[in-house]
């Protein structure tokens, strides 16, 4: 369980979490999309409580919604500088990192998630320590700092082991998150071989664990769409990304790369105006709306 965090996604079988999260009418407009009505709301409960984490933090994330993140960052530092309890200043510093992550500045994120890490280490909870390092890695990944990336998904995965009443299936999933980000780094590095032979190592672990496998469906034409994408097998990565989770605006993104390459700008558009429409503040998000609003113009 994610401590303090209410609201969770889940993507390349992490659980993401909104950080310090929003709340109020302010919240009630972002999830709308009124980005420009749910700043003003939060703007007006700051007036009125200059340092209330809460509607800093709804400021900030609605600002890096809003392709603001310079101005966001000022939000999230009062949130940090205002928090009244270790966990709360943990949720405001991942707040903080995923700022970063829009700007898919691997090294500042990274930064701030050790910060976040530092706290689970306090309470020794090892699964969410694993977590944090991989939502590092993630952004990394997203970012091109491969190396950087294939650091902190290892870190994650053994981290993740150390939980001492670790069951069988955790074990798994561990093992399935670390091929599944191995095989999407060799892609991204041209290496065939090296990339179908963790799709394989993935693949194994899911067929041998029926439970987890009911789980992580989706997840796995995600990896293998990823390789097809990156290894230049276009009609292989559109059929496989297809069967994915479609409402993942990174997912969305992928296949809207995907239909460009096969020359089809109408459905590439089509793709890219989904992602763009994403309010979620994690690390799915942190790439797919920047880089679907740039898209589209």
């Amino acid at each position: 369980m994610l401590l303090a965090f209410a609201t969770l996604f889940v993507a390349a079988g992490i659980t993401y979490a909104q950080g310090c999260g929003m709340s109020g009418a302010g919240a009630q407009q972002a999830r709308a999309g009124n980005f420009d009505d749910a700043l003003a709301a939060f703007q007006k409960d700051i007036a009125a409580n200059p340092d209330a984490p809460a509607p800093n933090c709804g400021a900030g994330i609605v600002l890096d919604l809003m392709g603001r993140s310079a101005e966001a960052k000022k939000y999230f530092e009062k949130a940090i500088q205002a928090a009244s309890t270790p966990q709360a200043r943990a949720n405001a510093e991942r707040s903080m990192a995923l700022s970063y992550a829009f700007e898919g500045d691997c090294a500042n994120t990274v930064k701030y998630e050790q910060m976040v890490l530092e706290y689970f280490v306090s309470v020794n909870d090892f699964y969410n320590q694993g977590e944090i390092a991989d939502e590092a890695a993630r952004v990394c990944i997203d970012a091109g700092k491969l190396d950087e990336a294939e650091k902190w998904y290892k870190t994650g995965h053994d981290l993740g082991l150390k939980q001492p009443d670790i069951t069988p299936d955790r074990k798994d999933l561990w093992a399935f998150r670390l091929e599944h980000a191995l095989g999407r780094l060799a892609a991204r590095r041209g290496n065939e071989a090296e990339a179908a032979k963790h799709v394989g190592a993935a693949k194994a672990i899911l067929d041998n664990d029926a439970a987890l496998a009911a789980q992580q469906a989706p997840f796995f034409p995600y990896l293998s769409g990823y390789v097809d994408y990156y290894l230049g097998n276009y009609k292989g990565a559109l059929e496989e990304l297809q069967k994915a989770n479609q409402n993942d605006p990174y997912i969305q993104c992928l296949i809207g790369m995907t239909y460009e390459k096969l020359g089809d700008k109408a459905q590439a558009m089509e793709a890219y105006s989904k992602a763009a429409r994403t309010t979620a503040h994690n690390p799915p998000a942190a790439f797919a709306r920047p880089f679907a609003r740039k898209k589209l113009g």
